[in-house]
């Protein structure tokens, strides 16, 4: 049975990612992805002069970002522009919705609220470094695209 929620931005799980310089965040989640669900939301944090996510696009999922904080530097495949606090920012499935937001300050956060779709299976394209993402369905793995096997390979 679907529950109605209400939180705070304090009370949200927290969860910080520093595994790769210049990636460094922090998520809040509010609504998480879950089987069956149609969205999930979140709260970013980005550290200064860090990006959350390589440049990128989503086969399936769509997304968008309100700013509330902070300034940014939003690279697309029109080019790159500033964003600040105020902006709504909205990311199509497919390769026109390529998308990489990197913190400008060095000394202040940017906060941003993330909406997504949520489909079963996900594939998420990465250009600067030839790999593909396979999400969802307990598949969550990341391959090289020029590791091209035959179909019958192993079969």
């Amino acid at each position: 049975m679907a529950v109605v929620k209400k939180a705070r931005m304090e009370e949200m799980e927290s969860k910080h990612k520093n595994e790769h310089d210049p990636y460094v965040y922090t998520q809040r989640v509010f609504v998480p992805k879950r089987e069956g669900g149609q969205c999930a939301v979140s709260v970013y944090t980005i550290e200064p002069g860090k990006s959350a996510y390589p440049y990128h696009y989503h086969t399936k999922n769509e997304e968008v970002f309100y700013i509330l904080k902070g300034n940014g530097l939003l690279r697309t495949p029109q080019g790159e522009e500033p964003v600040t606090a105020g902006d709504f920012l909205f990311f199509p499935a497919e390769e026109g919705g390529a998308h990489k937001l990197t913190n400008l300050s060095q000394t202040e956060p940017l906060i941003y609220i993330d909406f997504d779709t949520s489909n079963d299976i996900d594939v998420t394209y990465y250009p600067d470094s030839g790999k593909i993402g396979i999400w969802g369905k307990g598949i969550n793995r990341l391959y090289k695209t020029a590791e091209d096997v035959p179909y019958y390979e192993g079969e």
